[in-house]
């Protein structure tokens, strides 16, 4: 059981250091910064625009963290903002400009090529069972962190 937990912590912890790497290498290149990628990612999902707290959720990032990262993009003009209630940014909904756009559309196709590279040399069936293994790691982890609040 303990090689497990080694063999897991050394491994996510890799991939996590090669996708900062990516970020930080490919970002510098468009003039962004690594923490920008998630937003940039799920506003071009939601052409609807979203909120900064339902951006907390998705990108997994606190408040200041998505208000800092939402400031740095609108200044960069690659998202503006739609009338919120009572004028407040935070309840108002992003939404990417046209020049956001684009830069959404070049960061899709990184997200695509560091995916692809990610999971080469793996049949399709083999990364359909690592995502969801993936995944309900992290909801039973998430949840064991819940019941140590308690």
């Amino acid at each position: 059981m303990i090689q497990r937990f080694e063999k897991f912590t050394n491994g996510i912890t890799r991939i996590y250091k090669s996708i900062q790497k990516i970020k930080k290498h490919k970002m510098n290149a468009l003039g962004l910064k690594g923490t920008h990628v998630m937003c940039l990612h799920y506003l071009s999902r939601h052409s609807e625009g979203l909120t900064a707290a339902r951006l907390c959720r998705l990108c997994n990032e606190d408040k200041a963290g998505i208000s800092r990262i939402l400031a740095d993009l609108e200044q960069k003009k690659l998202i503006q903002y739609e009338q919120g209630e009572n004028g407040k940014k935070y309840r108002a909904k992003a939404v990417l400009t046209k020049s956001g756009f684009m830069e959404a559309r070049k960061l899709t196709k990184l997200i695509l090529h560091a995916v692809e590279a990610g999971g080469r040399g793996l049949a399709e069936k083999e990364l359909d069972i690592f995502y969801r293994a993936l995944s309900v790691i992290a909801d039973n982890l998430d949840q064991a962190c819940n019941e140590l609040e308690k």
